[in-house]
């Protein structure tokens, strides 16, 4: 990033000519906040919508468990807990080549067709009758699920710029919150149904929420946007607008650099390369930062699956009724909605995610430490409200770190694979919180408590080397651009480059 500001901003682009001598295009005609506006009302709503379903109906079976799902099937030993782990084996899987197709197909057509698929899938696990059958549904669930997540932050990131999409993933991604409130508050309602048509209440709650996002998924498919450069919401002066401002929206402080040769300044108005070269599919996977970011994700991904899969779980050890249990995980998840967007918008407002990123971990791991150390029988609204520290650290960090890589990849294509690398490989975290908390370890899941706590600890190793990584070659290409290094380089060749070149700054 460089600066806090995230500069060069759109005016200061637009006063800039190239070193072909081009002047940049005059969108003074743009109003940039009500175009702003236009975007947020037509995608915020329906993102968000799609992603509580979403999230929804893979953790609703967390609900179903404290409902009776377990004993009506006749499951024994970790049979539960394989049937979380096959869903995002094959979830997680799925994800790079869904980011991949997205860049070949229409988004409108291809995920609101995963969300009939999936849905279809989420009814009829209301009629399964074996754990067999169980794990079959919940592996395709995790098939048809894998899109929607990577694919609709990459469309965010196509729509807008590096200061601006934050806000709107964490109120897209506070959906995973909103769902677990709804999910408990649902599930109660619903499992009162107990008995209707010959139904258990647990198969109502994957009936109807299944059907929920069938009627959603067609709704989609009308309203569901396609690339900037193509919409039809926006006319064609304001696509042409969208289009240019995200391509030259990068970290390029750098580009304000005076060489100690001359006084000339770096070559102005880079923008990205927006082609579909496979160099970018392996450039992701040759990059160090890839790697280190996958690790800070496993760090708030591992928390994030271990309690949205077991918080009913948990409460209920507590020594409250199902149903009340159900209830009370509601406000854990309201109150972390809130706190996400409102962390949201001030890192946008300082220009800095690293700070934010260290807080939410010293929170996650105050809430585990508190969980491992008092007795649930003896302390239970402790316990209860450690869950709440957790949530505070766990679900602002997520969007967060899933925009923090956004923002230091450049190449719509390396972008597009790089936030699938690490959602996709990064979601397989969902399997392993799925095997930490055992019902041998009931009420008190020190090794469920203590393996989420050890995630977390790798997750913060990696944070610091990724934060001293970043500032070590932002020096160093600030060093070299200095030092003339790259004056015989073109601007195509240096745009190439992506995140790579010595005018893009990583940020902090």
């Amino acid at each position: 990033m460089g600066s806090v500001k995230d500069k060069p901003n759109f005016e200061h682009i637009e006063a800039v000519a190239s070193d072909s001598g081009e002047s940049q295009p005059d969108f003074s005609d743009i109003d940039e906040k009500k175009l702003l506006r236009k975007i947020d009302l037509r995608l915020v709503p329906l993102f968000t919508v799609l992603y509580l379903l979403s999230f929804l109906d893979r953790g609703n079976i967390g609900n179903a468990k404290i409902e009776g799902l377990a004993e009506d099937l006749n499951l024994h030993g970790h049979q539960y807990n394989l049937c979380l782990t096959i869903f995002f084996i094959f979830y997680a899987s799925m994800e790079i080549p869904c980011n991949v197709i997205l860049r070949h197909v229409k988004p409108k057509v291809f995920i609101p067709l995963t969300m009939v698929l999936w849905s279809i899938v989420m009814t009829l696990m209301g009629t399964v009758n074996n754990f067999h059958q169980l794990l079959a549904t919940r592996a395709l669930l995790g098939i048809f699920e894998a899109a929607l997540f990577p694919g609709i932050s990459y469309i965010l990131s196509m729509y807008y710029k590096k200061n601006e999409v934050l806000v709107r993933e964490a109120i897209f991604f506070s959906a995973a919150s909103m769902a677990g409130a709804f999910s408990g508050l649902l599930a109660a309602g619903i499992s009162q149904m107990d008995g209707v048509g010959g139904y258990e209440g647990w198969r109502w709650i994957f009936i109807l929420e299944g059907l929920l996002t069938l009627v959603f998924s067609i709704v989609a498919y009308f309203y569901f946007p396609l690339y900037p450069s193509e919409c039809t919401f926006l006319t064609p002066r304001e696509r042409e607008f969208v289009t240019y401002k995200v391509k030259y929206s990068s970290n390029s402080d750098g580009l304000n650099l005076k060489k100690s040769a001359h006084e000339a300044p770096a070559p102005a108005n880079l923008g990205e390369d927006d082609s579909n070269s496979r160099e970018y599919v392996w450039a992701v996977f040759k990059d160090w930062q890839s790697w280190c970011m996958l690790m800070v994700y496993y760090g708030v991904c591992v928390p994030l699956y271990g309690i949205s899969l077991f918080a009913p779980t948990i409460v209920k050890s507590l020594g409250y009724a199902s149903t009340k249990a159900q209830l009370m995980t509601a406000p854990i998840y309201i109150v972390a909605a809130i706190f996400s967007i409102l962390q949201a918008i001030a890192s946008d407002k300082v220009g800095l995610r690293s700070p934010f990123l260290l807080f939410n971990y010293t929170c996650m791991a105050i809430g585990y430490i508190i969980c491992i150390t008092l007795n649930p029988k003896e302390l239970p609204n402790a316990l209860y409200g450690a869950l709440y520290i957790t949530a505070l650290g766990i679900y602002p960090a997520f969007p967060l770190v899933v925009i923090w890589f956004s923002n230091n990849l450049s190449g719509a294509y390396k972008r597009a694979v790089g936030m699938a690398f690490q959602i996709g490989i990064g979601n397989f975290s969902g399997a392993f919180a799925s095997n930490f908390y055992r019902t041998e370890d009931l009420p008190r899941f020190i090794l469920g408590h203590s393996l989420e706590l050890g995630f977390i600890s790798m997750g913060i190793i990696f944070l610091l080397i990724t934060i001293f990584g970043y500032k070590y070659s932002n020096a160093k290409r600030k060093r070299d651009v200095a030092a003339g290094k790259y004056d015989s380089h073109t601007e195509e060749e240096l745009r190439k480059m992506g995140d790579k070149s010595p005018y893009f700054l990583y940020r902090l």
